[in-house]
């Protein structure tokens, strides 16, 4: 994609990519990953692309996932906006330290000496929540103004439409992770799918085999307007969550040059005011069937994992 065709957007002092690089897929969470170099070069070729907006985090492959955003952006520390996240464990008697001390080391992996957006606070440029509700939004920002919320947010999870209003209201990113759905909103799998290792498709209600089936009513509604427009589901799912609001910045995962470049020239797929009032009636009549949470994504994981373990034994 020509770096030029991306557009942009304004959210306090940062000048955005329109769709954004979730960077954990390159580590852990979608099965086999990339090879280190693969993963390095993916990133870069997003930054050629346009795309300035990484997401990343602390747990993501316990910092592999940190360590690898900032090899590939090592000396370009200014082309790029780069988010990670706190990952907290267990109580504290001393959250600042405890902030401070896993702060510093996001700050090691990253080979930088600052980060541009923390889901909490010090160190940094600005400061995000994730999962938050209006009300815990607007307190946040009135005690130190926020930058980013990320939440999920898709076609299949619109849980959090009143938070991108005040998001908007407030100036705030709206941060949309998992926009695809896990993949599910690309039309590239079915019931017949199997998912291995950690990948947490193994745990998302939506993927198991009676709720792929029972929500093909959404796949077909998107993939006819797909075809009518010239773009592709993906490209779409993307388009729509952009002409929602302003303050929408989605996030999807990118593990090859091909969905670099799909998902990035989403921001040129435009949907007319008509278009997206068609799909917002459409999707108006469609029923979801299962979700996903963090709570079935580690305790599911972990007994699998503690199944398999025992079977090996």
């Amino acid at each position: 994609m020509n770096p030029e065709k991306m557009k942009y957007r304004t959210i306090r002092q940062y000048k955005l990519s329109a769709v954004g690089y979730g960077a954990m897929g390159l580590s852990h969470g979608y099965g086999a990953t990339p090879e280190h170099d693969e993963s390095i070069r993916l990133l870069r070729k997003a930054l050629s692309c346009g795309c300035n907006f990484i997401d990343t985090a602390e747990g993501y492959g316990w910092g592999e996932n940190e360590r690898l955003v900032g090899e590939a952006f090592e000396g370009m520390r200014d082309k790029v906006i780069i988010c990670t996240k706190l990952h907290l464990i267990g109580e504290s008697d001393n959250w600042a330290q405890y902030i401070e001390e896993h702060l510093d080391v996001s700050l090691k992996n990253l080979r930088t000496d600052y980060v541009d957006v923390y889901y909490i606070h010090r160190k940094i440029r600005g400061w995000g929540v994730s999962q938050a509700t209006s009300e815990q939004i607007e307190k946040c920002n009135s005690i130190t103004p926020l930058t980013c919320v990320q939440n999920e947010y898709s076609m299949m999870e619109r849980m959090y439409e009143n938070e991108i209003k005040t998001c908007e209201k407030l100036g705030i990113a709206f941060v949309a992770f998992s926009p695809m759905a896990s993949g599910f909103l690309s039309g590239k799998y079915n019931k017949d799918n199997k998912y291995e290792g950690d990948d947490v498709r193994r745990v998302i209600t939506r993927f198991k085999k009676d709720n792929v089936i029972a929500n093909q009513p959404l796949l077909d509604m998107l993939k006819s307007f797909a075809e009518k427009k010239g773009a592709t589901m993906a490209q779409v799912s993307l388009a729509w969550m952009l002409k929602k609001s302003p303050v929408v910045i989605p996030i999807p995962g990118m593990r090859s040059d091909q969905r670099i470049e799909e998902n990035l020239s989403s921001v040129n797929v435009e949907l007319t005011d008509q278009e997206y009032q068609d799909l917002e009636n459409e999707l108006s009549k469609i029923s979801i069937h299962g979700n996903r949470t963090d709570k079935d994504i580690i305790e599911g994981l972990n007994s699998l994992n503690q199944l398999e373990e025992s079977v090996k034994r």
